[in-house]
């Protein structure tokens, strides 16, 4: 399963790709507090391990359902377009999921209850673009090496990606603003 890094990386690419999806997206141009929220949220998964409860109810469907509606109402509280936030962090959580699929597991049981609370199977790709991080004796010299060789193969795999989108969304958010200083109006 992959580490904190490389969810954080899944989690700031949903918030950048949602940015590229036309709509009410100006009070982003300078915003970068949400960006942050995402990457948070992508990880969060990975909190259950201080209860136990590894893989569980956190990295489900279900859990992604609670993110998204808990982002909607915050975003209408806080006088956001409800619709685009909580389709990004509900995306960016959901990102986890997606890397812990896709990534190796060497502990049964494999995979992650994705499909919680309507099943209790677990689901895994059997891909493993992923590899399996050290989360036990940290400061051991294997753990370390097993843990850099996991964060480095994160890195080449989501590093482009992340990449591409941001220098796409610079440019479109660049348009955007550019827009705004001329008078003329973001679609809504």
């Amino acid at each position: 399963m992959p580490s904190p890094i490389g969810h954080a990386l899944g989690g700031v690419a949903a918030a950048w790709t949602a940015d590229l999806v036309p709509g009410n997206r100006a009070w982003r141009v300078h915003d970068t507090r949400l960006t942050l929220a995402c990457a948070a949220l992508a990880v969060a998964p990975d909190l259950d391990l201080l209860v136990g409860t590894h893989r569980g109810a956190t990295h489900s469907m279900g859990a992604v359902a609670i993110v998204t509606l808990s982002a909607a109402a915050v975003a209408i509280a806080v006088r956001r377009p409800a619709w685009r936030v909580a389709s990004m962090c509900g995306a960016a959580y959901a990102t986890h999921l997606l890397l812990d699929w896709l990534g190796a597991d060497p502990s049964p049981p494999y995979g992650i209850q994705m499909f919680w609370p309507l099943s209790d199977r677990w689901y895994i790709s059997g891909v493993g673009l992923f590899l399996s991080t050290e989360r036990r004796m940290l400061a051991t010299s294997r753990s370390i090496m097993v843990n850099a060789h996991a964060v480095a193969r994160e890195v080449i795999v989501l590093a482009p990606i992340v990449t591409a989108l941001w220098l796409v969304r610079v440019k479109a958010l660049a348009g955007l603003a550019a827009q705004m200083t001329r008078g003329h109006h973001a679609p809504q």
